[in-house]
């Protein structure tokens, strides 16, 4: 019933609109019609009827023009002054750290409407970027204390005279193990810091891709071959202008990632190929893989799709984000190709020259 009624009562508020417009411009010629009478009667002037028509016709636009400028003073002036008070007070507040400030002037000028629309797109940009620093720190103050709480531990232990040599040297391995992990989540950190200023030494040079996996790959070998892991590369001859030294730091994360989570006796295959303007890197293995809900977050920062598994390994959940970082500075794309259970692939894309801007 209610939306058979809308169209009538739209009809109806125009007609009052229209009826109200007509009354305003009824009494203002009116006004005009009867100031103009008083005025030549004062004045003892009888004019044409034209000129007394004409004469009427500017007094009526006049007093129309007047009246609304009186009307707006009266009333869009408080309003703009609100509008403005608003706005002041919205930034003053996202100065002082209050970034879930949102205004709402209703309808307005289009002009506040689209500084309403970006200073809250702003305060949203604020807050989220402030739910990632507070996330960040908890996160860092949580990788931090876990082996300070090691190390701490053991190394009360091991002021008991009492304990044998043996677990003496077990602890001593713990300790030196954990003071490791905390070196490389501080030397990750550091690195994250320096790429994301774009301070960050970039010199790309054109070199031989398949040599510098070749490499890598070698420099992995005891990591692999202690698991009996059977790992098999397929590179092409391949020619890329990179930063060498950073395009390192994504081999190394994603080879170490694969030897790390690849189970006893499990298969690691990695391939170089080459197309007209990309060049395409795969590395594929054979461990208990990424669930599908996880795989666009395994590249945030201090992300663990298994928390327990990567403490065990020793990760911190920071190389999968370096990875990202370097391949899309330049210009190139990583994704991640798994099923739980059944392994994962890591595919990374660059482009064989960079473009200069």
């Amino acid at each position: 019933m209610k939306e058979k009624l809308k169209p009538l009562l739209k009809v109806l508020i125009r007609i009052g609109q229209v009826s109200l417009m007509m009354l305003f411009i009824t009494s203002c010629w009116t006004a005009a019609y009867y100031f103009s009478y008083w005025l030549y009667n004062k004045i003892d002037w009888t004019p044409h009827h034209y000129v007394a028509q004409l004469l009427n016709l500017l007094f009526g636009f006049f007093l129309m023009g007047t009246v609304i400028q009186i009307i707006g003073r009266l009333f869009f002036h408080k309003k703009q002054k609100e509008v403005s008070d608003s706005m002041k007070n919205a930034l003053r507040r996202i100065a002082q750290g209050d970034f879930k400030v949102r205004l709402d002037f209703g309808r307005t000028d289009p002009r506040y409407e689209e500084l309403q629309t970006e200073i809250n797109i702003m305060a949203d940009g604020l807050e989220k970027l402030e739910e990632l620093r507070q996330e960040f720190i908890s996160d860092v103050s949580h990788e931090i204390q876990t082996p300070l709480t090691s190390i701490s531990g053991f190394a009360r232990a091991l002021q008991n005279e009492s304990i044998d040599s043996d677990t003496r040297s077990k602890y001593l391995r713990i300790i030196e193990s954990e003071s490791s992990r905390l070196s490389k989540l501080s030397e990750n950190l550091l690195r994250l810091a320096s790429l994301d200023s774009e301070k960050h030494p970039f010199e790309p040079k054109r070199y031989r891709l398949d040599r510098q996996l070749g490499t890598l790959i070698l420099s992995c070998e005891p990591q692999w071959v202690s698991k009996s892991i059977d790992l098999a590369a397929d590179l092409t001859d391949v020619y890329v202008e990179a930063d060498e030294d950073l395009m390192s730091q994504v081999w190394i994360n994603l080879i170490s990632n694969s030897i790390k989570f690849t189970p006893e006796g499990g298969q690691i295959d990695i391939k170089l190929s080459q197309t007209a303007d990309h060049v395409e890197f795969r590395i594929k293995d054979t461990g208990i893989g990424i669930a599908e809900d996880q795989q666009e977050q395994i590249f945030q920062r201090f992300y663990k799709a298994d928390k327990a598994r990567n403490r065990k390994a020793g990760g911190n959940g920071l190389g999968l984000s370096l990875v990202k970082k370097i391949v899309e500075m330049h210009h190139g794309t990583v994704r991640v190709e798994s099923e739980l259970g059944h392994g994962t692939e890591f595919i990374v894309s660059l482009p064989v020259t960079l473009p200069h801007l």
